[in-house]
């Protein structure tokens, strides 16, 4: 993921990849495609695995995310959640904007 300045930035085809959080043991892989799978990810209290598709959000002067929508009630009445760049190749969710952050995943391999 490309970030510009502290807007977090980002260039949609450099997304794709699969991102990591070893002491978690989580990973996301986000598919050239447009889909992801999510195993292990906390996004707020348990780790769950989900899965559906994701897209860019160009979202101006205040930092663009990737929207991942749910399939199959993943996440129960959560039927999406945004995913945030927090640095150079490295993405968190944020499930309650005014929220902590969950822990980072960092990419590992581009797809």
């Amino acid at each position: 993921m490309l970030l510009s300045g502290c807007l977090g930035s980002i260039d949609p085809d450099e997304v794709p990849g699969v991102y990591r959080n070893d002491k978690m043991g989580s990973e996301l892989r986000l598919e050239s495609d447009g889909t992801f799978a999510a195993d292990n990810v906390t996004t707020d209290e348990q780790p769950a695995d989900f899965h559906g598709t994701w897209e860019h959000v160009d979202n101006g002067a205040i930092g663009d995310f990737i929207y991942l929508t749910i399939e199959d009630d993943g996440l129960g009445l959560l039927a999406g959640i945004q995913l945030y760049p927090s640095g150079s190749d490295t993405v968190e969710f944020r499930p309650d904007p005014d929220g902590p952050p969950t822990p980072e995943l960092t990419k590992v391999a581009a797809l």
